[in-house]
């Protein structure tokens, strides 16, 4: 074999483990927040770390902010498909229960960055905020599944609303745990249990038909021979007097 044969083939091996820039940017970034703090690095200090340049940086990250949550935006796609796909037979607290699951395998698959994300934005403000922004976008999520389950329940909207909010908060009750654990308690076991709570208050136990409430049904009594508009002006009061109701 010739030296330049070997040298190309030691090339292909190191470009074959060499992380993914996305993944080198994220890397670099953290390095430097956790040695310097995340007001003090700046995005040209991430990208001179990563050795690329600053317009690799803005095809991955809209802003310094977003390289500390690079997935979730791949996570809240993976949940809303999930929901999409689901059956009408579905029982739908379990399916929104799972749908929170995904978050946590997203989790899961970096305790180590992620313990670091979560001790880094319990020191920032702004990155405690934007973390509870993304959590209200995974509780909407979650609430238009069921109030599009719930629509003919007359207290449809609340209920998906009141659910959506307790699966969120049985979640973030147990990763929080698991992260103030560094990540090494068994956070599906941890889950399962706050998931199972909501469950219980919520859910429709195995084995018996979903009830989603019954279907409105307005009866108007009309005089015989009215006008069509009289019918439907009739109908129309009688909606808007139980809708005050």
């Amino acid at each position: 074999m010739s030296s330049s044969t070997a040298d190309h083939g030691e090339q292909a091996e190191a470009a074959a483990t060499k992380p993914p820039m996305r993944d080198a940017l994220v890397a670099a970034a953290f390095q430097l927040f956790l040695e310097r703090g995340y007001e003090e690095t700046t995005v040209d200090d991430i990208v001179a770390l990563a050795g690329v340049g600053r317009r690799s940086f803005f095809r991955y990250f809209p802003s310094k902010l977003d390289v500390v949550f690079p997935d979730h935006e791949r996570c809240l796609a993976d949940m809303t498909e999930f929901l999409a796909a689901s059956d009408p037979g579905d029982e739908p607290v379990r399916r929104v229960c799972d749908a929170a699951r995904l978050v946590l395998r997203m989790y899961a698959e970096n305790p180590t960055f992620s313990v670091q994300r979560y001790r880094l934005t319990k020191q920032v403000p702004g990155l405690r905020t934007y973390e509870l922004s993304v959590v209200w976008r995974y509780e909407r999520a979650l609430a238009d599944y069921l109030r599009d389950r719930f629509a003919r329940r007359r207290d449809g909207t609340l209920r998906a609303d009141v659910i959506a909010a307790a699966v969120v908060a049985a979640h973030n009750n147990a990763l929080r745990s698991w992260l103030r654990a560094d990540g090494r308690s068994d956070a599906d076991a941890a889950v399962d249990h706050a998931l199972g709570l909501v469950q219980s208050a919520f859910g429709t136990p195995a084995g018996q038909p979903v009830d989603e409430g019954p279907e409105d049904v307005v009866v108007v009594v009309s005089r015989r021979g009215a006008p069509l508009w009289r019918v439907v002006q009739e109908i129309e009061t009688t909606l808007a007097t139980d809708v005050r109701r």
